[in-house]
Formats: structure tokens, C-alpha cells, sequence
């Protein structure tokens, strides 16, 4: 059984949490969330394959497709924030929950848009959900994660979100010319609408109830989870003496600025910028990059969107492989420097058909999405307990920022200086990350959180 609640108990809690055998409960929580993760990805990209339908069908013009994907990000970017700081108010449950009904109504509200304007307020709201929803989750998993594997373990739920981007593209192939644009929608609601009820079965994170000073429900909550343990025969080693103890502090928006924690955000703020200014510039624009600059069919517009998605599940897997024994620092600047270079061969202004231009930006994606995928963990492990979902929240909000620049940014530069440019310029964001984190940067891995991440 596990120790008794009291002044040795509560103070062992991460202790606990190092010792905790992998259990039913470790899969229901990675299943739930999982789910919720994939889907926010199919959600998130859903407005790229439904686009060359729209923009036939309302006459958008380039100026408003870059707008309507970026309004989306402009949603996440306040959700982003508003959630993380809900998290650290309420906790890690009840604000995912809240964020997770927000995006699931207006998917269904996307679905019966009758206009370029309708559309695009129902994307916004839609937003404040699905940009809540990712730093909370990183926060949650991290917190229940051993420092040996914490990226594996973390990045093995993640992963998910990656390949939401594929399934996406592979039923947006199908559906889009079948069905129609808004069955898009209806589909990535259905599936988070049965995963709602599902969370409420998940218990607090015992690190977030006793950084607020309630170590006996923080107790209990372990508990649970070690009961669940031992009734299927798994051992509960002893604790290690040698953790610092999860300690109560209160959240303060300013202590993401005090000490060692002003280079991190800075850091961090600039590489969830150069990466998703890239990640999702290219995701939401290719199908109609390939339509309207290269003068592909819409079925082989949407192919090729298609391909570049499955290729960074490719990297995404990668990275959930690489994250522990290379570190996060060496892993993600040789992600982002490599990345570069095809990017930036399009400097060279050869002609090149549209199977060289997916080649090269598939060479390029497979590698920045390693840091797609593995930044939200990076994060959540770079802020100390109260401060770790704010912290995931505002450098998420700097992500949907960029993702919202990225869409404007191909719009402009396409109609101003080609989809040439547009690949260099990406290119060159990439290796500002890079050497923003080979010169910044810091490590995270194989340390239990409270040593690696310190309360201010």
C-alpha cells in the first residue's frame, strides 16, 4: 500500500510519481488524450482541404484565404493563453474539459457556415478551444511522467497530433470531393464529442494540487492511481530520498521573466515562432499552392498536401524515438538547421516542376517537425510547477501567432514576389532557430522536474 497521507507523504509526491509502475490507468489517460490530441490536428488543418472547394464556390480572392486560415490562429492565440492561466487557476481537468467543448460546438458550427464571414467567426471561436487545448496536455502528461523516458512517454501521446495531420489530408481526399467540404468538420467533432465524458474519469495532477498547497487531495489522487497499480499486481518500489519536494508557490504571470527563466522564454518564444511560422505556412497553404500556382487538379492538389502531412508523421516518429538519448537541445537544432537547407535551395530560381518543389519541402518538413511535435513537452519541462501551463500557454499563443502569420505571410509574398520566395524565407526563419538554440538553448531530459525546472 502506499504511505499514509501526512508530512512525509505529501512532500514525496513527485517521489511517488518516479516510482508509479506503467498501468491501466496510464493507457485510459493516453487514450483520452490521445484522441483529443488527434483531433486537434484534423481540426486544425481541416480548412486547408476544404479550401479549394471555397475558394471556387465564394470567389475568395488570396488575401482572404490567408485570412480565413489565419483567424483560426488568432482564436488559438487567445485561447492559448486564457487556458493556461485557467489551468493554473482551476486546474489541469476542468480546463481542458472547457476547452475541449468549445472547439467540439464550433466544429459542428463550421460545418453549416453560409459565407466567407460566417465561417470565419465560427473559425475564431473555434479557436479559443483548440488553442487551450495543447499546453494543458502537455502540462497534464508531463506531470505524470519518470524523468528517464518523460520525452518517449510524453512525445509517445503527442504523436498523435502528427498523425491527425495525415488522417486529415487522407479524409479530406476522399470526402471533400465525395461528400462535401463541410462533412470535414461534422467528422472532426463526432469523435471529441465521445472523448468530453471520457475526461471527467481523469484525476487531478497531484504535482498541480500540491504546488496550491492541497497535499491531502493530491494524496488521494496518487492513491488512486497506485491502488489501480498494486490491484494488478504491479510492486510500488521505495521512494527515493533525494527529490526535492513539490513546494506550494503561488502562480505570478511575471515570474516567467525572473532568474533562469527570462533566457527560457525568450528562447522558447523564438523557436515555437521559426517553427510554426513554417509548419503551418506550409500545412494550410500547400493544397492550394499546388492548385493555384502550379495548376494542378484539385485531386492531385489535395494528393500532394496529403504527402507532405505523412511525411512529418515520418519525422514526428523520429523524434519520439531520438528525443531521450540525443537530448532535446542537439535534437532540435540539428532538426531545424538541417530543415533549412532545402528551403533555401530555392534561392537558386531554377525551374523546377511540382513533384521537385513536394520533394524538397518534404526533405525540409520531415525535419521540422521534429520540433512539431516535441516542443510542447520541451516546454512544459522548462517551467517549474506553477507556472507550467501558463508558461505552455503564452509560448503557445506565440505558435498560433506565427501560425497565423505563416497563411498571410505565403499570401503576400506569393502574389508580391512568387512561391519561390516564399520557400526561402521559411528556410531562413529555420535557421534563425537554429542557431537561436545551438547558442541559448538549454536541456531538459533525465532530470525529475523539480530539479530541472526549480520554483522561482
Amino acid at each position: 500500500m502506499a504511505e499514509l497521507a501526512g508530512n512525509t507523504s505529501y512532500q514525496q509526491i513527485n517521489a511517488r510519481i518516479e516510482r508509479l509502475p506503467v498501468c491501466s490507468w496510464h493507457t485510459k489517460m493516453r487514450v483520452i488524450f490521445g484522441t483529443a490530441w488527434f483531433f486537434d490536428a484534423f481540426d486544425s488543418l481541416a480548412i486547408a482541404y476544404v479550401l479549394p472547394v471555397l475558394i471556387g464556390m465564394w470567389k475568395l480572392e488570396p488575401a482572404q484565404i490567408g485570412q480565413l486560415i489565419a483567424i483560426g490562429f488568432a482564436g488559438q492565440l487567445i485561447g492559448s493563453i486564457g487556458a493556461g492561466w485557467l489551468a493554473e487557476r482551476w486546474g489541469r481537468i476542468p480546463a481542458a474539459t472547457l476547452t475541449l467543448l468549445i472547439f467540439t460546438v464550433m466544429s459542428f458550427a463550421c460545418a453549416f457556415a453560409w459565407s466567407y464571414d460566417s465561417l470565419f467567426w465560427f473559425r475564431f471561436i473555434q479557436g479559443l478551444g483548440l488553442g487551450g487545448e495543447v499546453p494543458i496536455m502537455a502540462a497534464y502528461v508531463n506531470e505524470f511522467a519518470k524523468a528517464e523516458r518523460r520525452g518517449r512517454f510524453s512525445l509517445g501521446i503527442q504523436v498523435m497530433f502528427a498523425v491527425g495531420l495525415p488522417a486529415a489530408g487522407l479524409v479530406g481526399l476522399y470526402v471533400v470531393p465525395n461528400w462535401g467540404w463541410q462533412w470535414m468538420f461534422i467528422i472532426g467533432a463526432v469523435p471529441a464529442v465521445v472523448a468530453f465524458p471520457l475526461r471527467a474519469l481523469l484525476p487531478e495532477s497531484p504535482r498541480w494540487l500540491a504546488s496550491r498547497g492541497r497535499f491531502e487531495e493530491a494524496d488521494f489522487a496518487l492513491r488512486r492511481i497506485e491502488d489501480v497499480a498494486v490491484a494488478e499486481g504491479k510492486e510500488l518500489p521505495p521512494l527515493s530520498g533525494n527529490l526535492p519536494p513539490v513546494q506550494a508557490v503561488p502562480t505570478r504571470f511575471a515570474d516567467l521573466f525572473k532568474g533562469l527563466y527570462l533566457k527560457r522564454t525568450l528562447v522558447l518564444w523564438c523557436v515555437w515562432i521559426c517553427t510554426y511560422i513554417i509548419t503551418y505556412g506550409l500545412t494550410t497553404w500547400a493544397p492550394s499552392l499546388f492548385r493555384t500556382v502550379y495548376k494542378l487538379p484539385l485531386q492531385q492538389s489535395l494528393t500532394y498536401g496529403f504527402v507532405l502531412t505523412g511525411i512529418g508523421l515520418i519525422g514526428a516518429i523520429f523524434c519520439a524515438f531520438l528525443i531521450d538519448p540525443m537530448g532535446r537541445k542537439r535534437l532540435f537544432t540539428l532538426g531545424l538547421f538541417i530543415g533549412a537547407l532545402p528551403l533555401l535551395w530555392f534561392g537558386m530560381h531554377a525551374e523546377r516542376s511540382a513533384v521537385e518543389v513536394l520533394t524538397l519541402v518534404c526533405s525540409s518538413f520531415m525535419f521540422i517537425t521534429t520540433l512539431a511535435l516535441g516542443l510542447a513537452t520541451y516546454t512544459a519541462e522548462s517551467y517549474p510547477n506553477q507556472l507550467r501551463a501558463l508558461g505552455g500557454g503564452v509560448a503557445g499563443a506565440w505558435q498560433r501567432g506565427a501560425s497565423m502569420l505563416g497563411p498571410l505571410l505565403v499570401g503576400f509574398i506569393v502574389q508580391s514576389g512568387g512561391a519561390d520566395m516564399v520557400f526561402v524565407v521559411f528556410g531562413l526563419f529555420a535557421m534563425a532557430g537554429a542557431i537561436i538554440l545551438f547558442l541559448f538553448g538549454h536541456e531538459t531530459g533525465g532530470k525529475v522536474l523539480e530539479e530541472v525546472s526549480p520554483p522561482v
